[in-house]
């Protein structure tokens, strides 16, 4: 594909969690994975924005008469997440670090910064909107041999989590309501596929130097913005995966420069008709239930059916415009999104199913198709078919002038689908609870003499701390780099570096949540005095934080639970007959792995230099 030739254009909107406080409450951010406390059930309503006007993309969802359950717990959602008492005053840690972001990318920031509601009716905002604030913009991101515009940034709060999808009904749970986001978008500098996954991978890594990104999937969303020549600007929702958002990007200009061939050809078959201006003509919706009373196919098979023409679509419904992406699944996905059909049956497909060559030959009679014309059905209520089959109509209908701005859902397999309309300016107005923010001159000039490091001075830093490749390659870009910097003068820099890439995720892997950069300075710097052993940071650690100890009394602790070289004996001897067969295979080879499992087993309880002393002598007994 020639890009410059198609005129692509294309900009990100990539939205980051922060690993701060919620954004307007004093709750945790954090994602529970338990059984929720209570349910609260809401309806909810389009409502008018600031100049009076209604959002399409709102009341799209508005006629979808969705019911949404939301979970609720105790212990970590306030009222401000289900919308009974208003928001609280914004994150300072949240602010500070868009600030920060803003000073990177040499963005403006605003002199007053104002929240706006932004009605969202889908249900993952319990309120029925979401509080968003403009901070910055202008300035640029570098990426290898140009500068992509910034064209503006903002800090929200990221919606309820989607749990389960049923008919009429979507289950969020509010544990994520209420996450910071910081929003950047960019200006449509992007010319090719490749030069938007490096515009992505440049604002990831601006994002991961602060320390205060959140991480794992999900906590970084990018919105796509796509446009051809004689295309339309689609924006693509979700793509979670930055090794496919190039592979978006190029499934996206298939489909528009295969839709543009379909209104190329439909030209062709009518062009008098199109030069008429008029639109398609109006198709009755038909009932072809009778037909079908008796089919092979299960699924139809006295059901009810309705029908309509497509005219001058014959060979076009089954035209792949996508990877294994037909034009009928295209229209089909409008269906699914705004009815609660399932999607529907055209003729270029047909016959399969069990639907035969005499039912296909009734229907087109009963439709009245010409030679040039195919058709459409779907199955179910007739007031839910009709809907649905003038939704069908309607896109048909958009197949002779283009392409329609909308905005688009990224699927796993690079694809994309027809989410809803694009939203207008009619969905913002301003947010009543609070006052407008300014932003103290101290502050900004607090940020920018603490920007933090690039990563080649980190690693520079780093090498000069006596870190290793490894540890200099897991900590540049890991949420405790700013803290490390902090650190490593005061306490034993190697030590450190393995406790906050390696130690705090074990930590966690046992389900201590949590920890604090008080209580990880408190036992670096204990570690460095020989006040702690280096094997027994993880257990010490533990203790503080599960059972509120002090440094002193967590030690003593542990020194009451110390094991005897006999009781040492005991354990390494239990592992070694486990794993006699490896034993017999490697020899002294084997001793890595096995000391591996000793220290899991006996952290806290003996040092690591007797248990390697007692390992080397029990396993040669055994050779």
């Amino acid at each position: 594909m020639d890009y410059h030739k198609r005129g692509f254009k294309s900009g990100l909107e990539v939205h980051q969690q922060l690993d701060t406080g919620k954004l307007f409450s004093r709750t945790p951010s954090l994602l529970r994975e338990d059984a929720p406390s209570s349910t609260v059930k809401r309806k909810l309503r389009a409502s008018a924005g600031e100049m009076g006007e209604y959002d399409a993309a709102a009341l799209e969802a508005t006629k979808r008469g969705n019911t949404f359950t939301y979970q609720a717990f105790a212990d970590s959602i306030s009222l401000v997440e289900l919308d009974e008492e208003p928001p609280q005053a914004m994150d300072a840690d949240a602010l500070n670090t868009i600030l920060t972001i803003a000073a990177l990318c040499n963005s403006r920031v605003l002199d007053t910064i104002f929240v706006m509601r932004k009605t969202v009716v889908d249900g993952s905002n319990t309120s029925g909107f979401q509080r968003t604030a403009l901070v910055g913009v202008g300035g640029s991101i570098s990426i290898p041999g140009k500068k992509i515009g910034v064209q503006a940034m903002a800090l929200e709060e990221d919606s309820a989590r989607p749990m389960e999808k049923k008919e009429r009904e979507i289950v969020y749970r509010l544990d994520r309501l209420g996450i910071p986001l910081i929003e950047l978008a960019t200006d449509p500098d992007c010319k090719t596929p490749s030069e938007l996954k490096q515009t992505a991978q440049a604002i990831g890594e601006l994002f991961r130097r602060t320390g205060k990104a959140k991480r794992g999937l999900g906590s970084i969303r990018q919105d796509v913005n796509v446009s051809i020549a004689e295309g339309a600007r689609v924006e693509i929702k979700g793509v979670q995966d930055l090794a496919n958002i190039d592979t978006i990007a190029e499934r996206e200009v298939q489909r528009q420069v295969a839709l543009l061939d379909i209104m190329h050809e439909l030209q062709n078959r009518n062009a008098s008709f199109l030069e008429s201006g008029n639109e398609i003509p109006p198709t009755a919706h038909t009932d072809l239930s009778s037909i079908f009373k008796n089919t092979e196919c299960t699924f139809l098979k006295g059901k009810n059916v309705y029908g309509i023409k497509a005219q001058f679509f014959s060979g076009l419904l089954g035209k792949e415009i996508q990877e294994g992406r037909r034009l009928g699944t295209e229209i089909a996905s409008y269906v699914k999104a705004q009815t609660i059909l399932k999607g529907l049956i055209h003729s270029d497909e047909l016959p399969a199913y069990g639907i035969s060559e005499q039912e296909m030959e009734l229907v087109r009679k009963r439709l009245d198709c010409g030679g040039q014309d195919g058709f459409v059905f779907v199955s179910g209520k007739q007031e839910e078919s009709a809907r649905a089959l003038d939704i069908i109509l309607s896109r048909l209908n958009d197949c002779y002038t283009g392409i329609p701005e909308e905005t688009r859902n990224a699927l796993e397999d690079g694809n994309t689908e027809y989410l809803r309309p694009l939203p207008g300016a009619a969905r913002m107005y301003p947010e009543t609870d609070l006052a407008p923010l300014v932003i103290p001159a101290k502050q900004l000039a607090a940020v920018q003499k603490n920007l933090p490091l690039t990563i080649p001075q980190r690693e520079k830093l780093y090498t000069k701390y006596g870190l290793s490749g490894k540890l200099i390659d897991g900590l540049k870009l890991n949420n405790y780099a700013p803290f490390f910097e902090r650190l490593a003068k005061k306490v034993n820099p190697t030590t450190a570096a393995v406790l906050l890439i390696e130690g705090v995720k074990q930590l966690k892997r046992e389900g201590v949540q949590g920890i604090t950069e008080e209580e990880l300075e408190i036992v670096l710097k204990a570690e460095k005095k020989g006040i702690v052993k280096k094997d027994i940071l993880l257990p010490v650690l533990k203790a503080m934080h599960t059972e509120n100890s002090s440094i002193q009394q967590a030690v003593e602790k542990l020194a009451g639970k110390q094991a005897g070289e006999g009781d040492v004996k005991k354990v390494i001897s239990s592992i070694l007959d486990r794993n006699a067969a490896l034993i017999k295979e490697k020899g002294m080879q084997a001793l890595p792995g096995l000391m591996g499992d000793a220290m899991k087993e006996l952290r806290g309880k003996a040092d690591g230099k007797t248990i390697n002393s007692v390992l080397q002598s029990e396993l040669k007994k055994r050779i």
